[in-house]
């Protein structure tokens, strides 16, 4: 006998608390994960996300740090890195290249896409007369091959060792040991090494067997179109 005080849920009901539990939305909210709104951007403008179409590369947006020339974290919330789509397709080329020779290394990308208003950021805090902005950064009246999405930023990153190789300067070094026209020059003086010129030279092999065209002062800077190409076939990512 159970006594008058005593109740027993019954199947349906323990099954109903359970489905509640289960289907809660309330309890779903805090997983939800904002976009940030510079993605979102990015994403209505028909760009392409490199981390989920390229297999295996790495992405560590300097513009979301401070750990650049400017000192300053442009980018905010944006973790991603975003190409036009056809670049995006020449990048994922170059990565199966490099994984095929060399199965430990991957590319790891600085920079894709830099939209304008990102652009007007770094010109109007650049200390430096307009005469000399030029130097160190595009005029984002004129754009450039970062504004159009067409450019890339990037190094090799060694997964059996855990790190970048040795490119002989940083990412964003301004100075001749950063110049790929330089290395002769730069050899012979001691301020880089054979080594050095030898990892650049697997970065630049991938990138320019698939359409990618360095430049003479940043070993790390590859353009997919030149500036016509580019100013003809897409507009100006905002």
């Amino acid at each position: 006998m159970l006594s008058c005080g005593t109740s027993q849920k019954s199947d349906q009901e323990i099954f109903s608390e359970q489905q509640r539990e289960v289907l809660d939305p309330i309890k779903e909210v805090d997983l939800v994960e904002e976009m940030p709104e510079l993605e979102k951007t990015l994403r209505a403008q028909g760009l392409v996300e490199l981390e989920g179409f390229i297999p295996e590369i790495k992405v560590e947006l300097k513009y979301s740090t401070t750990d650049n020339f400017f000192k300053q974290d442009v980018y905010g919330d944006l973790t991603k890195a975003f190409l036009q789509p056809e670049v995006a397709e020449q990048l994922k080329k170059a990565q199966e290249m490099l994984k095929a020779e060399y199965p430990d290394y991957t590319l790891l990308v600085y920079d894709g896409v830099r939209p304008s208003s990102v652009q007007q950021i770094l010109w109007d805090n650049l200390d430096k007369p307009d005469s000399l902005k030029p130097l160190y950064v595009a005029d984002p009246k004129k754009g450039s091959l970062h504004n159009f999405g067409v450019a890339v930023d990037l190094t090799i990153f060694d997964t059996k060792a855990d790190s970048t190789l040795d490119m002989g300067t940083g990412y964003d070094y301004f100075g001749y040991p950063a110049y790929p026209d330089r290395e002769d020059q730069m050899l012979a003086e001691g301020k880089i090494t054979k080594e050095q010129i030898a990892n650049r030279e697997i970065l630049r092999k991938v990138m320019t067997s698939n359409g990618f065209t360095g430049v003479g002062s940043e070993w790390w800077h590859f353009n997919a179109f030149s500036r016509k190409e580019a100013g003809e076939k897409f507009e100006i990512i905002k």
